[in-house]
C-alpha cells in the first residue's frame, strides 16, 4: 500500500506552501504556490508533478503558479470564483467536489468560500489542506473580500463533516487537527459539541 509523503515548504509572507506525492509511483500535487518557486521545485525533484492547486489567490498562495508550472510542469487549478476576483487564469477551474487523482491516492475539492469567494480545502485520506479558512487557534486573517459569516458558515458545513482526527494543514503557522481545534481554537466558544 502506498504512503502518502507531505512536506511543508515556508514560503514568503510566512505562506506554507506544501507538496504532497504518493510514495509508489511519485506523482505529486503541489498546493499553494507562492514565492519563490525555486525553493517548491526544489521539494519535487524526482517527482511527477501532476497539479498545481491554489487554496485561493491572494499572491503569497498563488504568485508561483505559473513560473513553477514551467518549471516542474503540472496542471494549474483554482476555484472559478477566485479566479474573476483576483483576475487569475488556471488551466482548470475547481468546483466543489471535484476528485484530482494522483498515484494511489485522490484529493477532494471543497468549496469553503469566506476567506476570499473561491477559497477552497482539499483533503486526501485524513488530510485537509485548508488554506486561510482555518488555522491554528484561528482564522486567516480579514480582507477586503473575506465575508466572515460565510466562511463560519463554510467551516461549519465543511469542515466539521470530517473525522475529528483529521489533521488539518493551513496556509499559515502549525498544522493541527480537527479534533484540537474544536476544543481550543476561539471561534468554536459556544458551538455544540461534537456527536
Amino acid at each position: 500500500m502506498s504512503k502518502l509523503a507531505i512536506v511543508k515548504v515556508k514560503l514568503d509572507r510566512e505562506v506554507n506552501g506544501y507538496v504532497v506525492s504518493c510514495s509508489s509511483t511519485k506523482d505529486a500535487v503541489v498546493i499553494d504556490p507562492g514565492l519563490p518557486v525555486e525553493k517548491i521545485a526544489e521539494q519535487v525533484k524526482g517527482l511527477t508533478v501532476r497539479y498545481i492547486l491554489a487554496t485561493h489567490c491572494h499572491p503569497g498562495h498563488v504568485a508561483g503558479k505559473d513560473d513553477l508550472k514551467e518549471l516542474v510542469g503540472g496542471e494549474t487549478a483554482l476555484h472559478s470564483a477566485d479566479a474573476k476576483q483576483f483576475l487569475r487564469s488556471a488551466d482548470r477551474y475547481l468546483v466543489d467536489g471535484d476528485e484530482l487523482e494522483f498515484g494511489e491516492f485522490k484529493l477532494t475539492v471543497l468549496h469553503t468560500p469566506g476567506h476570499t469567494p473561491g477559497s477552497v480545502c482539499f483533503v486526501v485520506a485524513n488530510h485537509a489542506f485548508v488554506g486561510d479558512t482555518i488555522l491554528a487557534g484561528g482564522i486567516g486573517k480579514q480582507t477586503p473580500e473575506t465575508d466572515l459569516r460565510r466562511q463560519m458558515m463554510s467551516i461549519g458545513t465543511k469542515l466539521l463533516r470530517l473525522p475529528l482526527t483529521t489533521a488539518l494543514y493551513p496556509g499559515h503557522g502549525p498544522a493541527t487537527s480537527l479534533e484540537r481545534e474544536m476544543a481550543q481554537n476561539p471561534i468554536f466558544r459556544g458551538a455544540p459539541a461534537p456527536r
